[in-house]
């Protein structure tokens, strides 16, 4: 037997969470499947937990839209529903005077953006903030800040369930076709189901790809490749040299090694990027090295085997090109001509950040 439903929205992470909640707060029935036995286990548990301003993403694209409109969402709604986040700051950090006009033109590129309240800081500064810093010049941007991404996911789950969505877990969607009036899918997990739908949000994040090839009906076409980035991370052991988070400029392909902080004031660093061709989220110990030459270049002091494996996370990218370089995509009827299907791709940094605009861009489509 086919069950029926108004809309299902596949991938309780975080944007798929985001997409319910503000689909059933706009009273339409939505059933809410997650192929794990949990919200969030993959990118969205996986990530820096940093809200960011919106500094370097191309003025005018999704991401430069949606992370300058979501972060002031996020604060507002981190405030109103108690959810565990702190408005720290950042610096991003010249290592030398070649890369001092690299930084201006950064700082351009952010305000072209619609970001406030950043300025350059001289050496000295930047030390009179976070005396460890070592830099040629800094931009101080106040308006980044960190979360706790699972309080965050539990708050939008419970307002996506008190406006009437249904979670399922263990639900993978292992199939579908499109129909004269929407979508069948073929559900596994623990009871097998078929179900129709009006309208198909793919959120599957690092699923999007297979689930949408798995669609027939849909031109296979029209679904982008999808290359993974493995984000490793390692840990401070030892107070915290920082209070805020302390970012090199980005390098090709890369946004550098950040300093991190949870919000128990924990020092981490990372991600890097790591080509590979599973998810795997075992950290490597001999990777160790390379993050010490690197954080070396902005925080010389760094203690000798003070660095320890973390966790990792993996970016669902679409290229390899720098996440800077390269946009979200949202498709929809227009690109691939099917109704009531609406195609996430590529949802990785800053997605956490722009997580309740992207839920609003993509419920305008609906």
């Amino acid at each position: 037997m086919t069950e029926s439903v108004d809309i299902v929205v596949v991938g309780a992470g975080v944007v798929g969470l985001a997409i319910a909640r503000v689909l059933a707060q706009q009273g339409r029935e939505v059933l809410l499947l997650e192929s794990e036995t949990a919200i969030g286990t993959q990118t969205s548990s996986h990530n820096s937990g940093v809200i960011h301003a919106g500094l370097y993403y191309r003025p005018g694209s999704l991401k430069a839209r949606l992370c300058v409109a979501g972060r002031k969402q996020l604060y507002a709604y981190a405030a109103a529903r108690g959810v565990a986040h702190r408005n720290c700051g950042k610096l991003v950090v010249a290592t030398d005077e070649t890369q001092i006009a690299a930084l201006h033109a950064l700082k351009a590129n952010a305000e072209a953006n619609g970001v406030s309240g950043i300025s350059v800081l001289t050496p000295g500064e930047a030390r009179a903030i976070e005396p460890q810093v070592a830099c040629a010049a800094a931009l101080d941007v106040r308006v980044t800040g960190i979360i706790d991404q699972h309080d965050y996911m539990l708050a939008l789950l419970g307002d996506a369930e008190a406006a009437g969505t249904t979670l399922v877990l263990r639900a993978p969607v292992t199939g579908g076709a499109v129909t004269a009036d929407g979508f069948t899918l073929d559900v596994g997990g623990d009871t097998p189901s078929q179900i129709a739908c009006r309208v198909l949000v793919n959120a599957a994040g690092l699923g999007a790809q297979t689930l949408a090839r798995g669609l027939r009906g849909l031109d296979p076409a029209t679904v982008p490749g999808q290359v993974l980035a493995k984000g490793n991370y390692f840990t401070l052991s030892g107070k915290a040299p920082f209070s805020r988070l302390v970012y090199p400029l980005p390098v090709p392909g890369s946004s550098g090694l950040h300093a991190g902080l949870d919000l128990a004031g924990r020092q981490r660093f990372g991600p890097d990027v790591e080509w590979v061709d599973h998810i795997d989220y075992r950290v490597d110990p001999a990777r160790e090295p390379l993050f010490a030459a690197a954080i070396r270049r902005y925080w010389p002091a760094l203690p000798a085997g003070a660095l320890q494996p973390d966790y990792a996370g993996v970016r669902p990218k679409l290229s390899h090109a720098s996440p800077h370089d390269s946009d979200f995509v949202v498709q929809t009827e227009r690109e691939h001509r099917v109704p009531g299907l609406i195609n996430l791709y590529g949802i990785e940094s800053p997605g956490l950040t722009s997580s309740l605009a992207l839920a609003d861009y993509v419920a305008a489509f609906v």
